[in-house]
């Protein structure tokens, strides 16, 4: 995975919880996802700006196509597992301010799916 999937990624995160949000009947679930699609939005800027103080501009966002997932639960996942087997191709392991950004990107995701999963 390179950076410009990466944030891609999140900003489809941002879209698909978004879209979620809006059609939960649960008043928890809404909850966890409106803080989620907007805090992703600030964690991929924070992270973009990082990464191209480091490295210059990122250039287009490569944005994939969404796959067939009803459950948010299972799409977060998805892409928690994906950030982190990807996140040492995404920067090398030695840029800590970057993979710091990363941890607490994967934060949001974790913190979210629990809500979703035992509070919900």
């Amino acid at each position: 995975m390179n950076v410009r999937e990466f944030m891609g990624m999140m900003f489809q995160a941002r879209d698909f919880t978004h879209a979620a949000h809006l059609s939960t009947r649960s008043f928890a679930k809404h909850k966890a996802l409106d803080d989620f699609y907007h805090r992703i939005v600030d964690e991929a800027d924070g992270f973009a700006e990082t990464y191209q103080g480091r490295y210059g501009l990122i250039g287009s966002i490569t944005i994939q196509p969404l796959k067939k997932k009803s459950d948010v639960v299972a799409f977060l996942t998805d892409q928690v597992d994906e950030i982190q087997g990807g996140r040492y191709e995404i920067c090398d392991k030695e840029e800590t301010a970057l993979q710091n950004l990363i941890d607490q990107i994967l934060g949001l995701y974790l913190s979210t799916i629990y809500k979703l999963k035992f509070l919900s």
